[in-house]
C-alpha cells in the first residue's frame, strides 16, 4: 500500500496509491488520531454490513457510535475505545453478534492493529427489529 500526504499551509491532504484524495486536520476535516478512530468503527461496519449478505436488504439502519478515552500524557493514545452498534431491520440478533465477535477477532484489521496496542475494546449492541 502507498500514498502521500502534504501540507497545504493552512491543513493537509492526503492521496492513495490509487490517486483519492482527502483532506486532513484542517478546519473542516478530522484529525490523523480522529481518522483512526472512525477507520477502526468504518472497518468493522463494513464487516457487519458485508456478513449479512443477502440479508443486507432487510436492513433499516446500521451504525456504530464512538466513545474513547485517549491518555493525558503525551504520547496521547487511545486507552479505551467502546463501540455501540445501532442496527435496525430484519436480521437475526445471534448473527450480528456473531460477525461482530468475527470482525474484533480476525476480520478487521484496524481494530486489531489497535487491540494488539493495548486499547481496551468494548462493544454493545443496540438492536430493534
Amino acid at each position: 500500500m502507498q500514498g502521500m500526504v502534504r501540507w497545504k499551509g493552512d491543513g493537509y491532504e492526503g492521496r492513495t496509491g490509487g490517486g483519492k484524495e482527502f483532506p486532513i486536520y484542517d478546519s473542516s476535516s478530522p484529525s490523523p488520531m480522529e481518522m483512526v478512530l472512525h477507520a477502526h468503527a468504518a472497518c468493522s461496519l463494513i464487516d457487519v454490513v458485508g456478513g449479512l449478505k443477502e440479508r443486507r436488504d432487510n436492513l433499516r439502519e446500521a451504525r456504530v457510535d464512538i466513545d474513547s478515552v485517549r491518555s493525558e500524557n503525551s504520547p496521547r493514545v487511545f486507552e479505551k475505545v467502546h463501540f455501540v452498534y445501532v442496527i435496525r431491520g430484519d436480521v437475526p440478533k445471534t448473527l450480528i453478534e456473531r460477525i461482530i465477535h468475527r470482525s474484533h477477532d480476525s476480520l478487521c484489521s484496524v481494530g486489531i492493529m489497535l487491540t494488539r496496542g493495548g486499547v481496551n475494546l468494548t462493544w454493545e449492541l443496540d438492536f430493534e427489529v
